[in-house]
C-alpha cells in the first residue's frame, strides 16, 4: 500500500511538473527578435511583413519600450505571429541606420514583403496605442484607409485599447 502512494505521489509530482514546464514551454514573455541582415532575407524568403525597432543602448526610452510596450503580451503575440521582428542597434549598425533615415530612437519601423516601407513609427510609442498598428499594418487596412479611420473603426466595433 506504501509503494502505491508513493508511485501516486512520484505521479502526481510527474504529472504538475509537466503542465507547468509546458505551460511556459509554449509561451513567450519575449519578442522573437532576429539580426537586420537574417530579418530582412527571412522576410523576403517567406513574403512576411518586417518589424523594425532602432534603438541605442544609451536611450532611456528604448528602455522604456523594451520593459513595457514589448513585454505586452498582445503586442508579442501579433508581431511573433504576424511578422518578422527585427532589432537593429543605431551605435553598431550605422548603415542600416542611414537606409532608413533614423536621426532619433526608438524608431519603429513596418517594412512589406518585398523590403518597400509601409510606414514608421518615431520616439516611445505606450503599448495602448501600439497594439493598434501592428494589426493595422498585417491586415493591410493601410491600403485602404487612414490610421484615423481605422482607429475610429477600431473602436466602434467595441474592441478598446490596452489598459
Amino acid at each position: 500500500m506504501r509503494k502505491i502512494k508513493s508511485a501516486g505521489l512520484v505521479v502526481l509530482a510527474f504529472l504538475c511538473t509537466s503542465l507547468w514546464v509546458s505551460q511556459y514551454a509554449f509561451s513567450s514573455d519575449n519578442i522573437k527578435w532576429h539580426s537586420y541582415k537574417e530579418g530582412m532575407e527571412s522576410g523576403k524568403k517567406n513574403q512576411k511583413k518586417v518589424f523594425l525597432y532602432f534603438y541605442s543602448d544609451s536611450c532611456g526610452y528604448c528602455e522604456e519600450m523594451e520593459k513595457v510596450t514589448f513585454k505586452d503580451i498582445s503586442i508579442i503575440d501579433i508581431l511573433d505571429k504576424n511578422f518578422i521582428s527585427v532589432k537593429v542597434n543605431v551605435d553598431k549598425e550605422r548603415k542600416a541606420a542611414a537606409d532608413y533615415r533614423v536621426r532619433g530612437v526608438p524608431s519603429n519601423w513596418f517594412i512589406k514583403e518585398n523590403g518597400e516601407t509601409i510606414s514608421n513609427l518615431p520616439r516611445y510609442v505606450p503599448p495602448e496605442i501600439f497594439s493598434v498598428v501592428p494589426n493595422y499594418i498585417y491586415t493591410d487596412s493601410y491600403k485602404s484607409m487612414s490610421f484615423k479611420t481605422y482607429v475610429n473603426n477600431y473602436i466602434s466595433s467595441g474592441k478598446k485599447f490596452l489598459k
